[in-house]
């Protein structure tokens, strides 16, 4: 059973592993020993994203040093890495703003640029760190401050027009009811367990019909991190999970995909492109002011756990976040609405009802009157 969940994840390895070689190829050779030297401690997908960050950074000095303008990137020496200055990144990070390439145009916000950034840094670090390079000149460029955004989340009066748009597909056009019929229960199980649980959309993907267990009522995902957990699920996500089952017993899986738990109409694990268009569509036909991606899914779903327990480090647990701050710094429109309403539930003094306060002031004023009468005599 352990196996059958690896091998889903060991697949997305070798296709990282594989395009990581391509990348390589356009990288100065020095790089492969970076690569070699942080394999260990880190997984194929971000070793990948390193590799596509650093090809644009080798682009750009690539075409604004003259030095190197008649050199391949590949004959890059590392000896270029003394060459760059401060300046010559903070340059890079603002070409990274916008930028053409093949005909395509990229740009990064604060975030992608920081994630640039961190790239250049880890390569700069370990260089310096192995003795190849004498200055760490990226540690001196600041990540750029990030603009904290809102987060987009569906309240649940949208949660529940969305479910019902998924299982009865009312708004959808009649080309797309016909493939509605073929995959509703499918669907429907696809996103009551995004929002009953806040997975990701990666890990849902990845399920296998192993990984489901009803007597426990969890399932075993693959995190983020590289690491196993269980994520428990209520009725309603066990309900859709065995209506979709029914269904799944039925379908015969090509070759290859016989294991996993949400096939796509042809019959092969869906892909995570796939689970982003579906919500796309279903969610377009709730609200038009809200862009809703599965991401925005699980942030329904810590929003609402966190609004019924109070609980940060619960959401935390659940969500696998590794560090509670990171929790806190999503939800902290939410903590912010739960620390003023404490301003009004300690009370300093005891509030007295209305007609308390009229029957003493009765009494009061039939006293005062026998005091003046008791003083006439």
């Amino acid at each position: 059973m352990q196996g059958q969940t690896e091998k889903y994840n060991e697949e997305q390895d070798r296709e990282n592993t594989l395009k990581m070689r391509e990348v390589l190829e356009d990288l100065p050779k020095f790089c492969r020993q970076f690569f070699r030297g942080i394999e260990q401690t880190t997984l194929p997908r971000t070793r990948l994203a390193y590799a596509y960050d650093l090809r644009v950074f080798f682009e750009f000095m690539k075409e604004e040093n003259p030095s190197l303008k008649n050199m391949e990137i590949h004959d890059f020496p590392i000896s270029v890495l003394e060459q760059i200055e401060k300046e010559d990144i903070e340059e890079f990070l603002e070409y990274c703003t916008y930028y053409e390439k093949d005909g395509k145009v990229f740009t990064n916000d604060e975030k992608g640029k920081a994630r640039k950034l961190s790239s250049v840094r880890k390569m700069f670090h370990y260089f310096y760190c192995s003795g190849l390079i004498s200055r760490d000149v990226a540690e001196k460029v600041p990540l750029p401050k990030q603009h904290e955004k809102p987060i987009i989340r569906l309240e649940p009066d949208e949660v529940a027009t969305l479910l019902d748009q998924v299982e009865k597909g009312t708004a959808l056009s009649r080309n797309e009811m016909r493939f509605h019929n073929r995959t509703v229960k499918r669907d429907v199980a696809i996103l009551t367990l995004m929002l009953g649980t806040g997975i990701r959309v990666s890990e849902c993907v990845g399920l296998d019909l192993s990984d489901v267990d009803f007597k426990e009522d969890g399932i075993r995902i693959h995190r983020k991190g590289g690491y196993e957990a269980v994520v428990y699920f209520g009725e309603e996500v066990e309900q859709a999970l065995k209506d979709y089952l029914e269904e799944r017993r039925e379908i015969i899986p090509q070759e290859g995909h016989e294991n996993a738990l949400f096939l796509s109409l042809q019959n092969r694990r869906i892909t995570v492109r796939a689970v982003e268009n579906l919500v796309k569509k279903y969610a377009s036909r709730v609200t038009s002011l809200k862009k809703i991606t599965p991401h925005k899914l699980r942030s329904t779903y810590g929003t609402s756990l966190y609004r019924e327990t109070g609980d940060i480090y619960l959401v935390a647990d659940v969500l696998g976040h590794k560090d509670v701050n990171t929790t806190r710094k999503h939800y902290a429109a939410i903590e912010e609405d739960r620390r003023r309403s404490a301003a009004n539930i300690v009370k300093l003094r005891e509030e007295v009802p209305d007609s308390v306060k009229e029957e003493a002031h009765r009494a009061e004023a039939g006293t005062s009157s026998g005091s003046a009468s008791s003083s006439r005599k």
